[in-house]
C-alpha cells in the first residue's frame, strides 16, 4: 500500500506535468527554412527519374546529380542513350550545358534563363536560384487546421520589393504533424496561378525522411506535368569544388 509520502509525491508530479506548457508550435520562418533545406545538405549525390509529359510527347530521363551547399550542382543523364552525356553545371549564378552529340559546352544567358530545363516544366532559373524563402518574401501563416482530411499549415509569401524573384506570391501548405510540404502554389507578378508543385512518396532516404516525388503542372495546361521521382539519395558527403568544373562537365 502507497504511503502518504509516496501519494503526494505522485501527485505533485502529475500535476506538473498537467501544468508544462505544450512545445510551442514552430514559426512560420522555421517551417520556411525547413522546407528550403530539405533536399539540401552540405553536400549530396544521388540518382532521380524525371517523366515529363506535354501535349505532343512524354520522355522520362535517369540523372546523375551531385551538389554542394546551395551554390554547386552538377547533373548528368544517364538515359536514354540518345541524350546519354548530357550535362548541366551551375556554379553561383553562372550555368552551362554540355552537348555530347556536338561537343560543346555552351553558357546559358541570362534571356535564357526563363527557358524550359531538359524540355521539363522547371526552368533553368529554377536551377539557379541559390536563395531562401525567408530571405526574398515576406510571409506569414495565413491558414491552420484541416483540409482534404489532413491538418495543414499554410504560408503565404509575398517578394520583397528588391528581391531578384520572378513570383508575385508563393503559397506552401505543409502537413502539421511532421512539417513536410504537400503543395506549393507559384502566382505570376498579376497574381494569376502559373504552376502547382505537388509532394508524394514519403519515406527515408539518405538518413531522412521526405518525399521522393515532386510533381509539377503548369496551371494553364493541367494536362501536362514533370514528374521528378528520387530512387537514392545521399547527403552530406566528401565532395572536392574540381567536380564542379567546366572540365567535369564534358566527362
Amino acid at each position: 500500500m502507497p504511503t502518504r509520502t509516496t501519494t503526494t509525491v505522485a501527485a505533485l508530479t502529475l500535476a506538473a506535468l498537467c501544468a508544462a506548457p505544450a512545445a510551442a508550435a514552430p514559426s512560420a520562418r522555421e517551417l520556411l527554412d525547413r522546407f528550403d533545406d530539405l533536399y539540401r545538405g552540405e553536400s549530396a549525390h544521388g540518382t532521380m527519374t524525371m517523366k515529363v509529359t506535354t501535349a505532343h510527347w512524354t520522355r522520362e530521363l535517369k540523372i546523375e546529380f551531385w551538389s554542394k551547399g546551395r551554390e554547386r550542382s552538377l547533373a548528368r543523364i544517364l538515359a536514354p542513350t540518345k541524350e546519354k552525356g548530357t550535362a548541366t553545371l551551375k556554379v553561383d549564378n553562372d550555368m552551362w550545358n554540355f552537348l555530347p552529340k556536338v561537343d560543346r559546352v555552351i553558357k546559358i544567358p541570362s534571356s535564357m534563363m526563363g527557358d524550359a530545363w531538359m524540355g521539363s516544366h522547371f526552368t533553368n532559373d529554377d536551377l539557379v536560384k541559390e536563395s531562401r524563402m525567408a530571405d526574398d518574401f515576406t510571409f506569414a501563416i495565413s491558414f491552420t487546421g484541416a483540409r482534404d482530411g489532413r491538418e495543414v499549415v499554410e504560408i503565404t509569401c509575398l517578394p520583397k520589393p528588391d528581391a531578384a524573384v520572378v513570383w508575385g506570391k508563393v503559397v506552401i501548405e505543409l502537413e502539421a504533424k511532421s512539417d513536410l510540404p504537400l503543395r506549393v502554389r507559384y502566382f505570376d507578378e498579376d497574381l494569376a496561378e502559373a504552376r502547382v508543385m505537388t509532394f508524394a512518396n514519403v519515406r527515408a532516404v539518405g538518413g531522412r525522411t521526405m518525399p521522393t516525388q515532386m510533381t509539377i503542372v503548369p496551371s494553364d495546361k493541367p494536362s501536362e506535368s514533370t514528374v521528378v521521382t528520387y530512387d537514392q539519395i545521399r547527403f552530406d558527403l566528401p565532395l572536392d569544388d574540381s567536380l564542379f568544373s567546366l572540365r567535369a562537365l564534358q566527362r
